[in-house]
């Protein structure tokens, strides 16, 4: 892997951790806060909590070494949550400036996942 997809792969990473252990303590330990905006999209606000555990344990499935299994899991459950939370906003009819942190995370999502070293995939055996 080149350095430029290495560098590329842990700038994304890290904001995308960043960005996911943020939001994710947020909802485990101030529910009240987000419970009303979870509300304007229709969730009821014990998700919230279930949503942060989420988070968190995606982002320490991430930053582990090995169990490329576990990280696919891990990239899927973050692009799930996030394209939902993107779907979420636009069906409140939202203003852009309140999905933008979704769409940003979503973005991330995708990038570390496009640029992560060859360690961290899946290998498949050739026949």
């Amino acid at each position: 892997m080149s350095k430029q997809k290495n560098l590329m792969y842990w700038i994304c990473t890290a904001w995308l951790a960043l960005g996911m252990v943020s939001t994710g303590l947020v909802q485990v330990l101030n529910p009240q806060a987000e419970a009303a905006s979870m509300a304007s999209l229709g969730y009821p606000a014990y998700c919230l909590l279930l949503l942060g555990i989420w988070k968190l344990l995606g982002v320490i499935a991430l930053l582990i070494p090995r169990f490329a299994l576990l990280k696919e899991w891990a990239y899927a459950g973050f692009f799930f949550m996030m394209s939902g939370a993107v779907f979420s906003h636009l069906a409140a009819h939202d203003p852009v400036k309140e999905l933008l942190p979704a769409l940003l995370l979503l973005v991330l999502t995708v990038l570390s996942w496009y640029f992560r070293p060859a360690g961290r995939r899946i290998t498949t055996p050739s026949y």
